[in-house]
């Protein structure tokens, strides 16, 4: 049998293969499963042999790399009264109580939303560094774990230069994880900034050997490219690489990785149009222990997605957990990696709730942070730029004029991005607001972008989102246009102008009586097979329309035969010039039954030919519209903005 100190150096052994194990596993390996069971063995082992030094080791190696990895209450709770048990047993002037300190210090900052506690003992840890050979170790953690207490969008560029000193800390530290952190930190940082050095970050860490050599840097890498998959389109292949993902997050160990693939699911599920689809999917997270205790955004994200499932009750309900009764909570939420996704959901659910007050405290708190792109946690998924949903959120409030800025900003941050499906959700959204707005050529503007927006959508398999404002109803948007006899009265938003008839008009009467609608060229040369809805009691260029210019021809020959109407030569004063007003009438007239009977004084189609009725409709029309431009200019510009003529011709005054 061994003597008791055999037993005590056969334990010493055995701790300390377990705490190397666990030491190797964490800072080389980065495999949470292997080091967490290591450092279990190591603390038990340490404790029965008394050794405060092994069992701070320990502790400290049980927490992980990241903040708040221990999420149960009372796992968090166990490790946390090891690390405390450990310090009471070190002198102050252990490096391993500075350690312990600065982890425990970590934790509670990250709890509480905050910062000031970690950021001193980071200050104690570089005057220790400067001061202490070999203190490399206590400074690299601190630097990591500071980073992880300020992923609050308001940090930025403070994230970055912790980032960029931990990569040259680590370089002197015999850990490679120390280095492997620093790079994987500073590519996290570049791409939360939208960063245009952001994508040579990652493909230089990506050719970094240690990095692929450790376990959680490597899945964290997988986890990026799936966000990157995402921005260049290709939603299915993102689908198929986030599953892949979770399995190797839930190998390694990583606590994040249900959150990051459920991110990354709803991610791609948002830009196909199929969010209302993962209800069920975004309860289960609501409520899961994997969370962190300051994300919140699932809870908004489940008000968007109910609502979009027509949920309004529990949508309702989500809203109002997330942001409080009266709203205020909503600027009480943490500051976290989460935070710019929680209150873009906010203003989609708002929008879909038709809720002004809550989409305008929502744009308060994101409007300083429109120039970064909405990330999730360490830039695992993305919804593109913060302009986008600041721009619904005015199209809720009503506010058209800066709806359009902020949704003209999107489209150029997310091209800039390469955020393709983010690009055409913005080209969609400033559609809207541009046919909310219905100034002069914005309708014309917004029908290109929705075309636009609707063949993009298809190549990238999405289906485009329900409008975030309605479309105003037609009086106040869309042209009238009504014949009065020989006339066409056209009326638009209190103005109006009387012209003529003439083929133009009748083209265009056609147009504005089915706004929105597509009308072949051809079937608006040939009527009889047009496709497009009837105009109803409004007639068009028939048999009774011709017999009715032929009999007014007839009647102005009576009249201009008259020996006492004006002539161009002189003649009876008082008359006004009206033989030049019913010689020119009666010229109209010719020409028009010219050009619409043929043999026999039949009505007479354009030939059955596409381009030809192309070329004849859009002259028709655009001759129309320059007759109402000289009636008045205001409602002709309106006209013009609004009516496409082409192989196809439309009247756009509103998305349909």
């Amino acid at each position: 049998m061994p003597s008791s100190a055999a037993r005590i150096r056969q334990g010493d052994a055995a701790l300390c293969d377990a705490l190397g194990e666990g030491e190797r596993a964490l800072h080389v390996e980065g495999n949470l499963v292997l080091a967490r069971k290591a450092f279990e063995t190591a603390f038990e082992q340490a404790e029965q042999n008394h050794d405060a030094e092994a069992m701070a080791r320990a502790a400290l190696g049980s927490s992980g790399l990241w903040v708040h990895e221990r999420r149960g209450a009372a796992d968090a709770a166990r490790v946390a009264a090891r690390q405390r048990h450990a310090l009471a047993r070190l002198a102050p002037s252990d490096p391993l109580t500075l350690r312990l300190r600065i982890r425990l210090g970590a934790e509670a900052d990250y709890r509480a939303g905050t910062a000031g506690r970690m950021l001193e003992l980071l200050e104690q840890a570089r005057a220790r560094h400067s001061a202490t050979e070999h203190a490399g170790t206590v400074l690299a953690e601190a630097l990591s774990l500071a980073h992880h207490c300020v992923l609050g969008p308001e940090h930025g560029s403070l994230r970055l230069r912790l980032a960029e000193e931990l990569i040259e800390v680590g370089a002197g530290t015999d850990r490679p994880g120390d280095t492997v952190m620093g790079m994987l930190w500073r590519t996290v940082d570049l791409l939360l900034a939208g960063d245009r050095q952001a994508e040579r970050a990652y493909a230089d860490l990506l050719e970094y050997g240690p990095a692929h050599r450790h376990a959680v840097a490597s899945y964290t890498m997988m986890a990026i490219r799936v966000m990157l998959t995402v921005r260049a389109g290709a939603l299915a292949d993102a689908e198929a690489l986030a599953e892949e993902c979770a399995r190797a997050g839930a190998a390694v160990g990583d606590t994040d990785w249900m959150g990051w693939y459920a991110a990354q699911l709803l991610t791609v599920r948002w830009y196909q149009g199929r969010i209302a689809e993962v209800v069920d999917t975004v309860a289960s997270m609501v409520n899961s222990p994997t969370l962190s205790v300051v994300d919140s955004s699932f809870v908004a994200v489940q008000a968007a997605a109910c609502a979009a499932a027509g949920q309004q009750r529990q949508a309702r309900g989500a809203l109002a957990r997330i942001c409080g009764p009266d709203g205020a909570s909503l600027a009480d939420l943490p500051p976290s990696s989460s935070w710019l996704i929680a209150v873009t959901a906010v203003i989609e659910a708002a929008a879909l709730l038709e809720d002004p007050a809550t989409a305008s405290r929502a744009y308060q708190l994101l409007r300083p942070h429109a120039d970064l792109p909405v990330m999730a946690s360490l830039a695992v998924a993305c919804l593109g730029s913060a302009h986008q949903p600041l721009g619904v959120a005015c199209l809720v409030t009503g506010e058209v004029e800066i709806a359009v800025d902020h949704l003209e900003a999107a489209m150029e941050r997310n091209g800039a991005l390469g955020h393709w499906p983010a690009l055409t959700l913005s080209r969609h959204r400033l559609a809207q607001a541009l046919a909310a707005r219905a100034g002069p050529g914005d309708a014309r503007r917004a029908g290109t972008l929705f075309e636009e927006a609707e063949a993009e959508a298809t190549e990238f398999g999405m289906r485009l989102p329900p409008p975030a404002v309605a479309a105003p109803a037609r009086p106040s948007r869309a042209a009238v246009c009504i014949r009065a006899g020989r006339r066409w009265r056209i009326e638009w938003r209190g103005r109006s102008a009387v012209i003529d008839d003439m083929v133009g008009v009748r083209h265009l009467a056609v147009l504005i009586a089915n706004p929105g609608v597509d009308v072949a060229a051809i079937d608006l040369a040939e009527p009889s097979r047009g496709s497009y809805p009837s105009l109803g009691p409004q007639p068009m260029l028939d048999p009774q329309a011709i017999g009715e210019y032929r009999t007014r021809l007839r009647e102005l020959g009576v009249e201009l035969a008259r020996p006492n109407i004006e002539r161009r030569d002189g003649g009876r004063a008082g008359d006004g010039g009206r033989h030049s007003a019913l010689e020119a009438e009666a010229e109209w007239l010719r020409h028009e039954l010219s050009a619409s009977t043929g043999l026999g004084g039949r009505a007479r189609p354009f030939a059955d030919d596409t381009e030809r009725a192309r070329i004849a409709v859009g002259k028709a029309i655009r001759r129309a519209l320059d007759r109402v431009a000289a009636v008045d200019a205001v409602l002709g510009k309106e006209l013009k903005a609004c009516v496409d003529t082409g192989s196809v011709c439309c009247y756009r005054p509103w998305y349909r």
